[in-house]
């Protein structure tokens, strides 16, 4: 058997009957502008949700009604309609669809998908109209909603006779790029999600910096090519700017992307700045949060960071401004009662902190938690206090996140991870 996908320009299709067959067909139909007619004895329901309305014949179907017609949709599943089409065939050209019986039907229902003036149709030749559908939503997954402007766009172009392949070609795969950010938690490998450890096995390119472990690494598929764009405190590294656009490069390549980001992306991740460039250049990016260490560090490490008696509210912070300045305009946070402040990027601050927090009227007694390497096999904890947080940050590793308040104190009550 030979078959060809063809489009037909303005077709003039009658569909045969009323039921929930038929108004599956008809609602492909409608969906693509096709116009038809519709001819039943009784229509279900579900007709009148059509929009627009659909052109229908009310009756009994006869000889004569086919008289207009070279396209034929048969979805009533009665053997006298499908020998009524097959004898008109014979005396005329005519295409006729029985409506599941492949080998009565001349041409056959794609899965559709419909971008404007860009059509995509998926057949099996009627072998399963099921793979179809699936393919054809792999397909959907792909491609933006407004990828329809860009080819609107061209006709336009072509319209003037400005055509140019090359930029054509940069544009349309910009649009079709996606970029995910995936929040690995953490380190522990374990504490992936589901959905970021599926994501990171499908990618082409892997992009990470030097808080993503090699157990995670090691998820990365062999044939994937695996950029480091590493960041290190006092150690020679990439721009952040230089980053965002080694991102975008690739994404231009028609390439599936991963940017890998230590606990949640958005989370003093920098995750949103390239995310908004990414934006900004026209290139799709799908977030995949992760467990941030201001969560799971804190929790592996015996302290809950809201407990009833200890702490009703909890504020997450950065100390870290950019060119390695100090953040301190949440210090006031430590004067609240009951509460617990996490705070990231805080280690190598420690004594500005301590020293600025004791002159604000915190407490030299205030419990702090410091807890390295969290969730990994180097994770430790030092439990010390406002008045000695500066010499004992200088035992710890980094990272680390740093937790002031009560609930500290139950760090010897709860069990560790």
């Amino acid at each position: 058997m030979s078959t060809l996908p063809v489009l037909l320009k303005d077709p003039r299709i009658l569909l045969i009957g009323g039921g929930a067959v038929a108004y599956r067909k008809a609602s492909v139909l409608n969906d693509n502008q096709v116009r038809f007619k519709l001819l039943a004895e009784t229509l279900i329901p579900e007709f009148d949700l059509l929009d627009p309305a659909v052109d229908t014949i009310n009756k009994t179907l006869t000889k004569s009604d086919l008289k207009p017609f070279n396209i034929i949709v048969d979805a009533t599943g009665n053997p006298a309609v499908a020998e009524l089409l097959h004898a008109e065939k014979r005396q005329r050209f005519l295409l006729i669809n029985i409506v599941d019986h492949a080998d009565q039907c001349d041409f056959y229902f794609s899965s559709l998908l419909n971008y404007g003036l860009l059509k995509i149709a998926v057949s099996t030749d009627g072998a399963s109209p099921t793979v179809g559908q699936v393919v054809r939503d792999k397909i959907k997954a792909m491609i933006p909603d407004n990828f329809a402007e860009l080819v609107e766009e061209k006709a336009a172009e072509r319209s003037r006779g400005a055509i140019d392949a090359f930029a054509t070609r940069e544009q349309a795969l910009t649009r079709l790029a996606q970029v995910y950010l995936i929040g690995c938690g953490p380190g522990d490998v374990n504490l992936l999600t589901l959905q970021a450890y599926a994501c990171i096995r499908q990618m082409d390119v892997v992009l990470y910096d030097h808080l993503i472990p090699q157990q995670i690494l090691d998820i990365v598929p062999a044939s994937a090519q695996q950029v480091y764009v590493g960041k290190q405190k006092e150690v020679h590294g990439r721009k952040q700017e230089e980053i965002n656009q080694t991102i975008l490069d690739y994404a231009r390549q028609d390439l599936q992307v991963a940017r890998l980001k230590s606990g949640d992306p958005y989370i003093f991740g920098r995750g949103a700045e390239e995310a908004e460039f990414l934006a900004q250049h026209g290139v799709r990016v799908q977030v995949l949060s992760g467990i941030s260490s201001a969560l799971s560090a804190p929790a592996s490490a015996g302290i809950p960071l809201t407990a009833r008696g200890y702490a009703t509210n909890v504020s997450i912070v950065s100390a870290h401004l950019s060119g390695s300045r100090v953040n301190t305009d949440w210090l006031p946070l430590l004067l609240i009662p009951n509460h617990t402040t996490v705070v990231l990027m805080g280690l190598s601050f420690a004594r500005q902190i301590a020293s600025l927090a004791l002159a604000s009227g915190v407490s030299s007694e205030m419990p702090v938690a410091i807890v390295s390497n969290a969730s990994r096999e180097t994770q430790r904890t030092i439990i010390t206090t406002l008045a000695e947080l500066p010499a004992e940050s200088l035992r710890a590793e980094r990272p680390a996140v740093l937790v002031f308040g009560d609930v500290v104190k139950l760090h010897q009550i709860l069990p560790h991870g």
